[in-house]
């Protein structure tokens, strides 16, 4: 949107802004005063010195609100060619006027035309905005204070923000306190609005008139084809314009602090996004050192750039996954990220909550899904726990996910271990576990091991403790097969799920509980609706964490019977595969070593539980089939002897018998089966 004025009143230079009531509303009048007539058109030149500061009252920054009541009064006390005054006879007033702007109940929205012959907006549209609460005008005083500290570079000001021409002088009649804005019209909705359209996707192309030369600029070389492919190359044009928004407003030493779908609008005229008015933006250089302790470890300006970037994460969630949309369920991101779940593992979170019967089905998943995962990569950066691990605009322009098949971009480490742990997710996911898919995942494991980010034991105690879910074992099919058990037994979820017995550094003791999901089937024949007694089977053990190393012996791949698992022909392929020009470039060693370093894990006593819901005749038979179908180290986790990958998301694990299990990191809160 574009700014274009602002209504002052006659004793505006000695104006105080005094803090207002919270929650406070307006509702729907028309002001008589705005039709009063007047037959000369005004443009004083005016200049404004402004201060203003914003700081967090409590150690948490990341709830930074915005309306902190710091900033001072501004003063009118010069001239600049910038901001010219006008008065309401200036405009015709058109019958569409709202309420608010994005959920604002403390401001009057009106769409107008110039009718001043004179002025260079003749017969153009704008929007006057009145502000009639103190909190309202202290965000119009602060959107010209912004301008006119970012008009020096006005191209790329009125590109992404918006254009000002002016303000408007109160009448006798009218509310002397009362604060206008005027700023353009664009005459197209938020990116929110857009979003709530049924048909918002074909529309919104055709608004921005995207054509061949519009998916160059984001490195894509097609235009068309189905709709999970048409959605993607816009999010990539709608992310790249407000990150380049949000990283004008950064380089400037400004932060947004309000960045939302509902302040975000789309120019048809221009095609870019336009971030607002900025009402709310503030200054990373305060007028004092703050005593909080979250400056201790971060200073403010980094604090805000985090803020804003977590803001533009939750944008780009409720683009992709509309879903998020939803009130509710965006709720339930939040309660997940507040309660300690790691970003990364939003994928687990989002499969297990999002409704697949929704109307746009699965779409938003499979857009995140591509190119190995990015997706997922880039939003778990943007919104991640600390704000030091916050991927800043810059970074995330250049990040795979929003750069299309034309653009070579050459990826981290981080992405490409996140890339290979996804591709391994996929492959486990469709549940086809032949011989190919089995030396696919076992070829992708062993690359993971071989990137492992956190060899050292310290590391491992803390990110080990939480909540893992079994995707695949290398040496068990899990599941059912092709058996015809006497006793039918359905499994479900297999967690493992890892606590610390003290926080202290020199306590390595952890406590393995593996809990094991399944129903028995009680009917002689398979129902049809899988209804029978449910039931858990855990085992409990304790652990002691100490280093250790895997050693790669090239001389046992001679003993190794054809009817192995896959693994020594993995391990085979993937000595070749590092010894390419590719992967030495990326590896930490320049061959294939002969043994990494690895975290040893040495058991204790276990103990074993098993809790049925119903009665039923046999449970022993029961307890038989359900360790026929899970791995034998879920059952008896003696058998697990050492840790050889593991990060945020993935965990690996290899048993005595050389086999590899591969866990994903799941909610906390997520209990059922």
């Amino acid at each position: 949107m574009a700014l274009c004025g602002v209504c002052t009143t006659p004793n505006l230079p000695n104006l105080q802004v005094f803090r207002s009531v919270r929650n406070s509303s307006i509702g729907l009048k028309r002001n008589h005063s705005l039709w009063q007539s007047t037959s000369s058109f005004r443009a004083k030149v005016l200049k404004f010195h402004c201060s203003s500061s914003l700081r967090p009252s409590s150690s948490n920054v990341e709830e930074i609100d915005e309306d902190v009541d710091n900033n001072p009064s501004v003063s009118l006390d010069g001239e600049s060619a910038n901001v010219m005054q006008f008065k309401w006879s200036d405009f015709k007033i058109l019958d569409r006027v709202s309420i608010g702007h994005g959920g604002r109940a403390d401001e009057l929205v009106f769409e107008a035309i110039v009718q001043v012959p004179d002025s260079p907006l003749f017969n153009q549209g704008v929007v006057l905005r009145k502000l009639n609460t103190t909190r309202a005008q202290r965000r119009g005083r602060r959107a010209i204070e912004v301008f006119k500290k970012l008009v020096r570079r006005r191209l790329l000001y009125h590109s992404y923000s918006m254009q000002v021409h002016g303000y408007i002088t109160n009448n006798s009649s009218d509310d002397q306190y009362s604060f206008t804005l005027v700023h353009g019209c664009h005459g197209s909705f938020s990116i929110r609005h857009w979003l709530q359209q049924s048909d918002w996707l074909p529309t919104l192309e055709a608004t921005l008139a995207l054509d061949e030369e519009s998916f160059r600029r984001v490195g894509d070389d097609t235009t068309g084809g189905p709709a999970v492919s048409r959605q993607l190359r816009l999010i990539r044009i709608l992310m790249r314009d407000i990150l380049i928004g949000v990283n004008y407003l950064h380089s400037h030493g400004l932060a947004h602090t309000e960045l939302r779908l509902e302040n975000v609008h789309i120019s048809p005229v221009d095609r870019h996004i336009k971030v607002g008015i900025l009402g709310n933006a503030a200054d990373f250089n305060g007028d004092g050192p703050s005593t909080s302790s979250a400056y201790s470890t971060m200073d403010r300006r980094q604090m805000m750039i985090a803020f804003d970037m977590r803001c533009v994460g939750f944008m780009m969630a409720k683009m992709v996954l509309q879903e998020l949309m939803d009130p509710l369920i965006f709720a339930k991101l939040k309660s997940f990220l507040a309660k300690g779940n790691d970003p990364s593992s939003l994928r687990e979170f989002f499969v297990t909550t999002l409704n697949t019967n929704s109307e746009s089905g699965n779409t938003g998943v499979q857009i995140l899904d591509r190119n190995w995962g990015a997706g997922w990569h880039l939003l778990s950066s943007l919104i991640a726990t600390r704000p030091s691990k916050r991927i800043s605009c810059l970074d995330a322009l250049k990040h795979p996910f929003l750069c299309g098949p034309r653009w070579r971009v050459a990826p981290s480490m981080d992405i490409i271990r996140w890339g290979l742990g996804s591709t391994a997710v996929k492959i486990s996911e469709e549940y086809i576990y032949r011989m190919p898919q089995r030396q696919r995942l076992a070829h992708f494991i062993g690359l993971m091991e071989m990137l492992n980010p956190y060899p050292k034991p310290n590391c491992w105690l803390e990110l080990l403790p939480g909540r893992w879910r079994l995707l695949y074992s290398t040496g068990k099919h899990i599941g059912l097969t092709l058996r015809q058990p006497s006793t039918r037994a359905l499994i479900g979820n297999v967690h493992l799920m890892i606590t610390r017995a003290s926080e202290s550094a020199n306590n390595t003791s952890l406590s393995f509980t593996s809990d094991i999901g399944f129903t028995a089937i009680t009917s002689k024949d398979w129902p049809h609706n899988k209804i029978g007694a449910t039931g858990k089977l855990q085992t409990l053990s304790q652990f002691r964490l100490i280093a250790g190393k895997r050693l790669y012996l090239k001389e046992e791949k001679k003993n190794i019977g054809k009817f192995s698992m896959g693994e020594p022909d993995a391990e085979e392929g993937l000595a070749e595969k590092l010894e390419t020009e590719k992967w030495k470039k990326v590896v930490p060693f320049k061959e294939f070593p002969s043994s990494l370093p690895v975290a040893k894990l040495i058991s204790g006593d276990i103990e074993v539980t098993m809790n049925m819901n119903d009665r039923i005749d046999s449970p022993g038979s029961v307890i038989g089939e359900v360790r026929k179908q899970i791995p034998p180290e879920m059952f008896d986790l003696s058998k697990l002897v050492c840790g050889t990958y593991i990060d945020s998301r993935l965990l690996v694990l290899r048993c005595v018998n050389g086999s590899a299990l591969l866990f994903t990191r799941s909610s906390l809160d997520h209990m059922s089966i």
